[in-house]
This record gives C-alpha cells, sequence and structure tokens, in this order.
C-alpha cells in the first residue's frame, strides 16, 4: 500500500541522531575532503579501513551514518556527507588534563597516515561538568593562546570557549562547560560546535576560487574595455569580423568560468548552514569577550560577501560581452546587408544594360533576317521573270518588305514569349520542389 521511497524518505529524520553524552568526554572530530573524487570510493574505503583495523562490524554498502562502540568505552560516529566525510570520535574522561589527544593516540598510526592531505577540518574538543572545577579567564590562558579567545553562554545552561586558531598539533580547540545541561543537550551542543567549524571550512573553499576568478575578471575586462574602445574607432568598420572574433574569446573564457559555479553555489548553501548552527546556540554574551556570532560577522561574513560579489561580477561580465558581441554581429549584418544591397543595385544596373542591349540586338536580327529573306525571295522571282512568268522581280521584292518584315518581328516575339514562358514553369516548378522537400 506504502510507496516504495516512504520509508527512505521519512527515516531521513532520524538518519543522523545527536551524540548521546552524559559525562565529561574529550572529543576529535575530522572532516576529510578528497577533491575531483569521481567514484566517491576513498569515504567508505577509509571507513572499512577503520574498522578492520578497529575490530569492529563493518557497514552495509551505500550507508550515509554509522555508530559503533570502540574499546575502552569510546565512541564512533561516520557520517558520509555530498562532498566530504566525518569521523568523530567521543573518549569518556577522568582526569583534568584537557587538549592531550588521547582518542587520536588510540587510532591505528597507518589509519592516520591514510588520511593524510584529505583532512580539512580537525578539532579537539573538552566537556567539563558541573562537578569539575570552575573555569576562569587564568585557566583560559593555558589552552588558548590565540589572538582573540571567544566565548559566550549557550542553550541556556552551558559556556563555549575556542580561539579560532589552528595549533601545531594540527587541531583547533573547543572548551566547553556544563553548568546545568538538560539530557541530552550536551551531544547536541558538541555536534553543533564540530558541525560550525566544519561548515566554515567547506564554505570557505570558495575563497581561493574567488580571489583567482577576480584576476581572470579584471584581464577580461580590460580587454573587453580595449575592444570596446576599437568599436568607436572611424574605420572599424574593415576590422568587425576581426572583433567579432576577439569577443567570442571572451565569451569563451567567460563561459570556461561559469563552471566554478556550483562552488559558489555549495559555498552559499554551507555558509547558511553555519548561521543556522549559530542561532541553534542560543548564544549570550560573557563580557569582554566576543560571542561566536559576532566572530563571524567580523572574519567569515566578509570572504562570503568576496565569493558573493565575485559571482555576481562575472554574471555581469558575462552579460556586458554577450551585449558587445550581439552589437558586433548587429553591426556586422547591417554592414553585410548593405553590401548585399550595394551589389544587388549593380546587378540590377547590370540587367537593365544587358535588356537594352538585348533589344538592340534583336532589333538587327530582324533587320538581317529579313534582308536573307528578302534576297531569297528577290532571287525566286528573278528565276521566275527569266523563265518568262509575268512578274516583275524588282516590284514583287519591294512589296514584300513590309510582310517579311512583321512577319519576322511577330515570329521573334513569339520566340522570346516562348522561352520567357519556359523560364516561368521551370522556376515554378523547383520552388514547388522546395517546398515539398
Amino acid at each position: 500500500m506504502d510507496h516504495p521511497l516512504r520509508s527512505t524518505l521519512s527515516g531521513e529524520l532520524h538518519a543522523r541522531p545527536f551524540l548521546k553524552i552524559s559525562t565529561a568526554v574529550s572529543l576529535e572530530h575530522f572532516a576529510v575532503l578528497v577533491e575531483h573524487d569521481s567514484h566517491t570510493q576513498f569515504h567508505e574505503a577509509l571507513l572499512q579501513t577503520l574498522c578492520h583495523d578497529a575490530g569492529i562490524p563493518s557497514p552495509a554498502d551505500g550507508v550515509t551514518h554509522y555508530a559503533a562502540q570502540l574499546r575502552c568505552g569510546r565512541q564512533l560516529k561516520w557520517e558520509r556527507h555530498t562532498e566530504f566525510s566525518t569521523f568523530t570520535f567521543v573518549a569518556p574522561r577522568h582526569h583534568n588534563r584537557y587538549f592531550v589527544g588521547e582518542t587520536s593516540s588510540t587510532l591505528p598510526s597507518a589509519w592516520l597516515e591514510r588520511m593524510a592531505g584529505t583532512r580539512i577540518v580537525a578539532v579537539r574538543m573538552e566537556l567539563l561538568t558541573s562537578g569539575e572545577a570552575g573555569v576562569g579567564r587564568d585557566d583560559l590562558s593555558r589552552w588558548f593562546d590565540g589572538p582573540i579567545v571567544v566565548g559566550s553562554r549557550v542553550m541556556g545552561g552551558g559556556k563555549v570557549f575556542c580561539d579560532w586558531t589552528v595549533r601545531s598539533d594540527g587541531f583547533m580547540r573547543f572548551l566547553v562547560v556544563d553548568d546545568d545541561f538538560r539530557e541530552a543537550q550536551s551531544g547536541r551542543l558538541l555536534q553543533r560546535i564540530h558541525e560550525i567549524e566544519t561548515y566554515r571550512m567547506m564554505a570557505l573553499l570558495a575563497l581561493p576560487v574567488a580571489r583567482k576568478m577576480a584576476r581572470d575578471l579584471d584581464d577580461i575586462n580590460s580587454l573587453l574595455q580595449a575592444l570596446m574602445r576599437r568599436m568607436e574607432e572611424t574605420g572599424a568598420l574593415t576590422d568587425d569580423a576581426g572583433l567579432l572574433v576577439e569577443l567570442t574569446h571572451l565569451a569563451v573564457r567567460i563561459e570556461s568560468l561559469a563552471g566554478h559555479g556550483s562552488r559558489f553555489s555549495a559555498s552559499r548553501a554551507y555558509e547558511m548552514l553555519v548561521h543556522t548552527r549559530i542561532q541553534e546556540l542560543r548564544e549570550e554574551r560573557i563580557e569582554g569577550m566576543p560571542t561566536i556570532a559576532e566572530f563571524m560577522e567580523r572574519r567569515f561574513a566578509p570572504a562570503m560577501q568576496t565569493c558573493r560579489s565575485v559571482w555576481n561580477r562575472h554574471e555581469q561580465t558575462a552579460q556586458r560581452v554577450a551585449r558587445a558581441v550581439d552589437l558586433l554581429r548587429t553591426r556586422v549584418n547591417l554592414s553585410q546587408e548593405k553590401d548585399v544591397t550595394t551589389m544587388l543595385a549593380g546587378m540590377e544596373r547590370t540587367a537593365r544594360h544587358q535588356l537594352h542591349l538585348q533589344h538592340a540586338v534583336e532589333g538587327l536580327s530582324v533587320a538581317a533576317i529579313s534582308y536573307y529573306v528578302l534576297s531569297l525571295a528577290g532571287a525566286a522571282f528573278r528565276a521566275m521573270h527569266e523563265l518568262h512568268l509575268p512578274v516583275a522581280p524588282e516590284l514583287a521584292e519591294g512589296l514584300l518588305i513590309a510582310p517579311v518584315v512583321l512577319m519576322v518581328i511577330g515570329i521573334t516575339k513569339r520566340a522570346r514569349r516562348r522561352v520567357l514562358n519556359g523560364n516561368v514553369s521551370r522556376s515554378d516548378g523547383i520552388h514547388s520542389m522546395n517546398l515539398n522537400d
């Protein structure tokens, strides 16, 4: 009775459950990005290798999320996204030594080496419960040495501190204090924090592309302005074909840059996810510290605005090139139409001259034919006169001049009419054949 997709679509709401955390934990989160991975096999192979080395069951083929229990109470959570995959390791902590990397130290070294060159996010988080000692500003300086320490009260029952700095070990640090979280809030908070960092990095992938595209657009705009000036110069009509070829090359360059559209579109989607996750934190200010939202507004938002402005500039440049091509093509067409009109006028003058010449030739032809006919008739009359028939050759030949000339004129007109009728019927036949085709 149900649609074949009902179960899959309904289960999508529960496809990525939050971490279940109720004690103090250390969390390490990795995001793996393999560019130009057309077969998307690297992410699944990396997970399969980890499961094999850790001695846990491997997931089924085609899954997009996986969770398992590792040794010593550690949790593994894996998620497959469109472009990247994430590995999250959670280990209970029974001491007050923070950011020591206990989770990654227990991972197989061969597996970590296989990740080399693909890790775009590496985060260490420490969750302190209400039973642990309070965290003051002096304590923060021991773990955060970045230029700015960001902190805020979040979700009505905790605090988050970070400096958004990647250290020499390749990890970024977040300290989360659980003052009064309700059940399952800790897991949701930790997941939202590492999602903010992951989506932030994925959104920033468009920034290097935007910077390179900006340089390309500067070059294209300079060439376009030079071509437009050449179009305005006197005598440029003689070079319209060459200008049109150069403008076509510019249009091809613009179209090749349009291939980055998917990267900018993905960046906008990731940016929206970052802002959504920040809003879900429900931040409250800690006096003297910028909040995560303020920090992102100051550092992250300008980068995203750069990406948007470069892409808008690309679209505007593409429209300018298209308009220039249309204008030049119109001018080329008008020039061609003018040349065609001039050529047709010349052909008309030639045809008129040929018609006048034809009429003159026809007049000469009538005189020549009449002369030959009268000569033959005169020879016949003289022969009849020699036979002593009552015929006066000169008189008879003179009387035949008018009838012979009129007869020759009539025959010539009839022949010309027959030729014209034949040409018309032939052209009609050709036209009907073309219509049938």
